[in-house]
């Protein structure tokens, strides 16, 4: 279209030398100016669509691909949140609480917890569990470092939570003082700097290690299994995760192995004016469980011991 265009204009500057009638010069002329603003308005619908349809595939593509796997770039929470599907305000209208419960059946904690997204704490799901005396920070030190030095161990995902650790090795290479960090007037520089982070642990060895002082929480339903990768969260009082919701399909349990944590739920901004928010106080031996993807939630280390979680999802 572009050369045959080009090539009638060069025939009307020639008919222009040589004297030709000038009506039908200028009756080329407006052809080829209709012709042009055609094409352009054709150009800019291509481009639109190509555009759009650019958008809805990387879209697409972040939300089924890029969210199982740890990126070099990460789409910032805004834009995130900006294209999270709303959420029916059913999963929560009738929730007045965080229930309590204990010695409750895999059967009634299925037919009233499980896949509900209803929030709940469980107060005895861990009493024969050896995590509770075992895990600590330096327990984690030296099953990390020696891992490391038998073989390089995966780069699983790790979270920093602004402490500005690079890793889960420089997070575990803190010098005593401050790793038993806790409020005081008297300390000075980095040894009363409070210290939160999280990791997922991806590696077979670490993983048979810690699994040896844990279990399946004896409540979840017979037919459910948890996902092959397990989470950590340790720090001191004053700092936790910020107020947030993940991007993941299942529900899931975290158990508070040491320390205390306070957990604030709200509900996604569609929900505001028909759902509550909550808050509840997860004591060492708990187990909360809800769906982190329905329920915005925000935790806080309570002051007294370094708080050591431990969670999973579970279908």
């Amino acid at each position: 279209m572009e050369c045959a265009r080009k090539k009638l204009e060069d025939i009307v500057a020639k008919c222009h030398t040589e004297n030709i009638d000038v009506l039908k010069i200028e009756s080329i002329n407006k052809f080829l100016l209709e012709n042009k603003k055609s094409s352009s308005h054709k150009e800019k619908w291509l481009k639109f669509l190509l555009v759009t349809s650019l958008l809805t595939y990387a879209i697409n593509y972040y939300f089924t691909e890029l969210q199982s796997k740890r990126c070099t770039f990460q789409m910032p929470n805004l834009m995130r949140y900006a294209f999270r599907p709303p959420e029916s305000c059913t999963f929560c209208e009738n929730v007045d609480q965080i229930e309590r419960v204990s010695n409750i059946t895999p059967q009634e904690f299925e037919r009233k917890y499980a896949y509900s997204a209803k929030p709940v704490i469980v107060g005895d799901a861990t009493k024969n569990w050896t995590a509770l005396e075992k895990f600590n920070y330096w327990y984690f030190h030296d099953v990390y470092n020696n891992a490391q030095r038998k073989e390089k161990i995966l780069d699983c995902q790790f979270l920093p939570y602004k402490t500005g650790f690079r890793d889960i090795f420089e997070a575990l290479d803190m010098p005593e003082s401050r790793v038993e960090y806790f409020q005081s007037n008297d300390v000075q520089g980095d040894v009363q700097k409070p210290w939160y982070f999280g990791w997922s642990n991806c590696n077979p060895e670490t993983a048979e290690e810690f699994r040896r002082h844990y279990g399946r929480p004896y409540f979840l339903p017979e037919t459910s299994e948890n996902n092959n990768v397990d989470w950590f969260f340790i720090g001191t009082a004053g700092l936790g995760a910020h107020m947030h919701i993940d991007n993941v399909r299942l529900p899931s349990w975290q158990a508070q192995l040491s320390g205390s944590k306070r957990w604030l739920l709200a509900p996604p901004p569609e929900c505001y004016f028909k759902c509550k928010s909550f808050d509840a106080i997860v004591n060492k031996g708990d187990i909360i469980v809800l769906d982190t993807n329905k329920w915005y939630h925000q935790t806080f280390v309570q002051p007294g011991e370094i708080s050591l979680t431990i969670g999973a999802e579970y279908d």
